[in-house]
């Protein structure tokens, strides 16, 4: 359920809104001041936020919230003037209502931003599981693998061992910290299979596995990518 964050409701219209928000099933909270505001957004409890822009300080709060959030942010005023509604889209409101106003426009305008909102959410989330280490990328919601735009077949401990390397970038990790994080036990005489596992990668991803660009050894000490 997307839950609808009212702030400053000078225009008293959510009032009217509430069975429109019943019907579509969007939760409403009321914040009673810009603290309250703030901790509805950190808590991830609000997906839209619908603030007038009075108080005068109001337009200075859209700002901040903007700049800490993607949160969508709908400005419900009884002004009309066009300069208000520059200013409340330059300082980061995403649409700007005049009221009075159709109950039904104003909720047609939620929905897009809520779906808009969504949409970026999700993209974020897929994002979060995508590793890139320059033309190396590791795609952790399809399990795949591609260099430079080719895909490359791994066995699924090899997969493992690349994304946790590729994830760990920079970092030198040890044969020992590879087999536990991988194999989730103790790591005794593990020296050669992990040697097996990174070499039958390099010969998958490397154009020249004797002088790797991607997976590269640190002897005496471990591996690690990048």
């Amino acid at each position: 359920m997307s839950n609808i964050l009212v702030f400053n409701n000078n225009t008293g219209v959510v009032d009217v809104m509430l069975p429109l928000f019943a019907t579509e099933g969007y939760g409403v909270l009321e914040a009673g001041s810009l603290a309250q505001v703030w901790q509805y957004i950190e808590e991830g409890k609000a997906q839209l936020l619908l603030t007038d822009i009075e108080p005068a300080d109001a337009m200075e709060a859209i700002g901040e919230i903007r700049n800490a959030s993607s949160l969508p942010i709908i400005v419900l005023s009884g002004i009309s003037e066009e300069l208000m509604k520059i200013q409340a889209l330059e300082a980061g409101a995403d649409d700007y209502v005049t009221y009075p106003c159709n109950p039904l426009e104003l909720l047609a305008r939620i929905k897009s931003q809520l779906r808009r909102y969504t949409q970026l959410s999700s993209l974020s989330a897929n994002i979060e599981h995508i590793y890139r280490v320059n033309g190396l990328v590791i795609d952790d919601v399809k399990r795949s693998v591609s260099v430079e735009g080719k895909e490359v077949r791994l066995t699924p401990i090899e997969y493992k061992i690349l994304r946790l390397l590729v994830k760990e970038r920079g970092r030198v990790l040890s044969i020992g910290q590879i087999y536990e994080s991988i194999w989730h036990m103790k790591a005794i005489g593990a020296d050669n299979t992990i040697a097996v596992h990174i070499r039958h990668i390099r010969e998958k991803i490397e154009t020249n596995p004797g002088d790797p660009q991607y997976l590269k050894v640190v002897w005496g000490t471990g591996y690690k990518v990048g």
